[in-house]
């Protein structure tokens, strides 16, 4: 018979499953509007129905907001706009799975520079032999990786890592969402060029609109919102870890929406990047718990105030890197 605490943790592992399933459906079912839409028409699109079902729900109150506020909010704007654009952009050119493994390296990194852990310099260096794995792949391969994909897939990693930067910055600078959907009509207002023809091709189009729309709520709503579920039933650490299966996922995405085929390389170059973000994960946990004072104290495996909360609070100094790698566009700050 479970413990209530143990059905907690179920619950809480099923949401992260679940929200690592529904982000990369999400992004199969995008590319089927390319082209119709373009990738950054897509983006556009599902950025706007994000931002304007936030502004619904939230209805955030701006007034009153310092300078530095708002330079924050238009800041994160930017990196979503980025991170959201060019990742699309890649996925329209590279399979999903290598894909999501080549942004992984944004919060690699990132997580890597940040602790300046020798260890995580290690699990970098896994994921960058992932990558080398990918290269490999792409010249021996029968189905070479697109070049202009993977260099856009880069793009987008080095703005997940901005976007991450970015998030922290937002939960300390702006209480609850006002400054994600700030963000959001930021990243909206940037993307209108295209918006506003992708918009008009959407409306006239039944079918196109309903797959906009379900991209919106398998990309967005159910992902994060699953996520913060999650983590008001699961440590952080393990939210981190389980978060960082989601190359895998994609790949799984790809082969069964897309039909996109995994070579042995690209399976295991998936493999190493999961192993080095799962690394990382745990040992920024570790250091994390070392720096507030724990010391080597065993590990309780309870869910605490801390752990409750996500990448914004877990990037308390520039010694303690984000635990928790947030994904495209989150409904809440994670």
């Amino acid at each position: 018979m479970r413990t209530p605490a143990s059905q907690s943790t179920a619950v809480g592992v099923a949401l992260v499953v679940g929200s690592c399933l529904s982000l990369p459906f999400g992004a199969a079912i995008a590319t089927q509007l390319f082209p119709a839409l373009g990738a950054w028409g897509v983006t556009s699109l599902r950025i706007g129905i994000a931002a304007l079902l936030l502004l619904v729900i939230v209805r955030p109150r701006v007034r009153g907001w310092s300078k530095q506020q708002w330079i924050t909010a238009v800041l994160f704007g930017v990196s979503l706009t980025g991170m959201n654009g060019f990742f699309y952009a890649g996925i329209e050119r590279v399979p999903l799975g290598p894909a999501v493994a080549i942004e992984f390296l944004g919060p690699l990194v990132l997580a890597a520079v940040l602790t300046r852990r020798l260890l995580d310099g290690v699990w970098v260096t896994v994921a960058l032999i992932g990558m080398a794995l990918l290269g490999v792949d792409g010249i021996l391969g029968a189905d070479p990786l697109d070049p202009l994909g993977v260099f856009f897939t880069l793009i987008a990693a080095g703005f997940w890592a901005f976007y991450i930067r970015m998030s922290a910055s937002v939960g300390k600078a702006i209480p609850g969402s006002g400054g994600l959907v700030v963000g959001l009509l930021v990243a909206s207002v940037l993307l209108l060029p295209i918006g506003v023809p992708t918009t008009i091709a959407a409306a006239s189009d039944i079918t196109l609109l309903l797959l906009a729309l379900a991209t919106a709520v398998l990309s967005s709503v159910i992902p994060y919102s699953f996520e913060l579920a999650a983590l008001r039933r699961l440590p952080q650490r393990v939210f981190g870890v389980l978060l960082s299966l989601e190359p895998a996922f994609a790949t799984l995405a790809g082969w069964l929406v897309l039909a996109q085929s995994a070579t042995p390389l690209r399976l295991a170059a998936v493999a190493l990047v999961v192993v080095a973000s799962v690394g990382i994960t745990v040992g920024a946990r570790r250091s994390a718990r070392v720096a507030g004072g724990a010391g080597g104290a065993g590990d309780t495996g309870g869910t605490t105030d801390a752990d409750r909360t996500g990448a914004a609070d877990a990037t308390k100094g520039p010694e303690e890197p984000p635990a928790v790698f947030t994904g495209t566009i989150p409904i809440i700050p994670n």
